[in-house]
């Protein structure tokens, strides 16, 4: 592995070249998150007050969904502190843009910002990382999950997209909420048990069947897309001991439309770099990497990416390689193998 350096040693030698005012909140966002909520709200009121064919409800509710993760895309960046300063009206709107996820801002910053961002693919002290193998090895029910076939394991990780960050958003309250002071957490308490209530509530207003198009499927299309991106962040990348977003991180590329509509979620090494920036410019940020770092610049397409991961197992072993446990197989990691245009992978006993 390339000598590592953390992310404050690229943002000083990126900043220079940045124009005045890339640092400053951009409230004009907020003008997003705005048709976003009023698509959601629109969406519930049409099934809550209609009375049509099931079948014609699956599209609101896919648009519901995908409304849901743009929200999500633009609470991201509120929380972060990019889009307005003052923090009660932050962890206001940030909840509001979080509501359909049910994620409370004070959790997220918690377990996010503070956590995430300072140990990015940290093995011990990231909360998203994935395990190594000695951690795996600990796990009878793990043990037993990799002792089935590659495209098995690949099919079923697949589908729980469509729940990963919603129960692993419940696991960090749970494995954080200690952390916060006695008198802070009614209030993270709070921002946890309100927007569940309130989906739950419009269970009773609106019956089982409404509530599954109105609630249940928009928040599986949410996690498909926000896991789509979440999964491709670091998962390919190696685990590393300095927070080196060149490293451990990787960028994706979609289409214009969608990095607009996005709010350029696909720019997460650029994110790691400069967390406070608006993601507006992160496309500046992005073309200055590549002219100081292009060989330790990781960038592929979401497509790709996602194809890469249903073709490795997610166990680490020495940190830069990627473990099929069963078979005993090694595939490269970003940066130490992996060859991102083939996405072929020279197995080693």
């Amino acid at each position: 592995m390339e000598d590592l350096h953390s992310y404050g040693w690229y943002a000083k030698r990126v900043a220079k070249y940045m124009p005045k005012g890339v640092f400053k909140p951009v409230p004009k966002r907020l003008w997003g998150g705005l048709a976003y909520l009023s698509i959601v709200i629109a969406g519930l009121f049409i099934i809550s007050l209609t009375e049509w064919h099931p079948f014609f409800y699956l599209p609101i509710s896919i648009i519901l969904g995908a409304s849901f993760a743009g929200m999500g895309f633009l609470g991201h960046e509120i929380l972060h502190g990019t889009v307005v300063k003052k923090p009660w009206i932050r962890d206001l709107l940030g909840a509001i843009a979080f509501w359909p996820l049910s994620t409370g801002p004070k959790l997220w910053r918690k377990w996010h910002n503070l956590n995430h961002h300072i140990h990015t693919q940290h093995e011990e002290n990231d909360p998203d990382s994935w395990p190594t193998l000695e951690r795996l090895s600990k796990s009878k029910f793990f043990r037993w999950v990799y002792k089935l076939p590659l495209f098995v394991r690949s099919f079923f990780a697949f589908a729980s997209l469509a729940v990963q960050f919603t129960a692993h958003s419940l696991k960090m309250f749970f494995a954080y909420i200690k952390d916060f002071k006695p008198k802070k957490q009614p209030e993270v308490w709070l921002q946890m048990v309100l927007p569940w209530a309130s989906w739950i509530g419009l269970l009773f207003l609106i019956g089982i069947e409404k509530w599954i198009f109105a609630f249940v499927i928009p928040l599986l299309v949410a996690n498909l897309i926000v896991m789509g991106y979440i999964s491709t962040n670091h998962r390919l990348n190696p685990l590393v001991p300095v927070n080196d977003p060149l490293a451990n991180s990787l960028t994706v590329t979609v289409p214009k439309w969608v990095d607009y509509i996005h709010f350029n979620f696909s720019h997460h090494t650029e994110h790691h770099l400069f967390p406070g920036m608006s993601s507006k410019h992160y496309p500046l940020v992005k073309q200055k990497i590549k002219e100081l770092w292009p060989e330790r610049y990781h960038e592929m397409p979401l497509s790709k990416a996602l194809l890469a991961l249903w073709k490795t197992p997610r166990v680490y072993f020495d940190n830069r390689e990627l473990i099929d446990p069963n078979q005993g197989n090694l595939y490269g990691s970003l940066g130490n193998g992996l060859n991102v245009e083939k996405v072929d992978y020279k197995k080693m006993k």
